[in-house]
């Protein structure tokens, strides 16, 4: 029985295939902040032959990181890669820890749909026109940048909100494949 599962199957796949390519442009990030960071820590090592840091590489390693951690959130959720406590929960019956399983993934959907809101509404503040109403829009006099290399703030928000909001909706996802998993009595690959 279960909520739709060919629907859910095919919502699974659709949201496997964003999430899994937004993890591998997150990797590509991280790869490329390494890296960064590495060109850095060379020029500071050479500064006496002319070499020097990179400038802004604590600004784009920040941002960087903050944008690939968000990027990696909704594959880990998919896969049932979060930490799980299991110590007592093995011990027993199937039905139990399918209820289990089903309550982290509501306090999770609930915490990640949270997250998003909150960083949706960040990302609104530090963009140059917030959006106050429908098709309502004002002038932000305040637009934050880095202090090195003047990046304004909503560029890393705005990337990391598309990894909060895949994210959320995973999360969701997987509030529906676990009310399947319950209803057919066993935990799906």
């Amino acid at each position: 029985m279960g909520l739709a599962p060919e629907l859910e199957a095919r919502v699974g796949g659709v949201l496997e295939f964003c999430a899994k390519w937004l993890a591998y442009a997150g990797g590509a990030l991280l790869a490329a902040l390494a890296l960064i960071t590495v060109a850095s820590v060379l020029g500071r090592a050479f500064i006496f032959i002319g070499l020097g840091p990179i400038k802004g590489d604590y600004e784009l390693v920040e941002m960087g990181c903050a944008i690939a951690v968000f990027a990696f959130m909704p594959w880990c959720q998919l896969k049932r890669g979060h930490v799980t406590v299991d110590l007592f929960v093995d011990l027993m019956p199937m039905r139990v820890k399918l209820f289990f399983s089903l309550l982290g993934n509501v306090a999770l959907a609930a915490a990640a749909t949270l997250i998003a809101w909150r960083l949706g509404a960040g990302f609104n503040e530090k963009l140059p026109q917030k959006w106050v109403g429908f098709f309502e829009f004002e002038k932000n006099w305040a637009v934050e940048e880095t202090y090195e290399l003047g990046l304004p703030l909503w560029i890393g928000y705005g990337f990391a909100m598309i990894g909060a909001a895949l994210f959320a909706a995973v999360a969701l996802y997987t509030v529906w494949r676990s009310i399947n998993e319950a209803a057919q009595g066993e935990v799906r690959a």
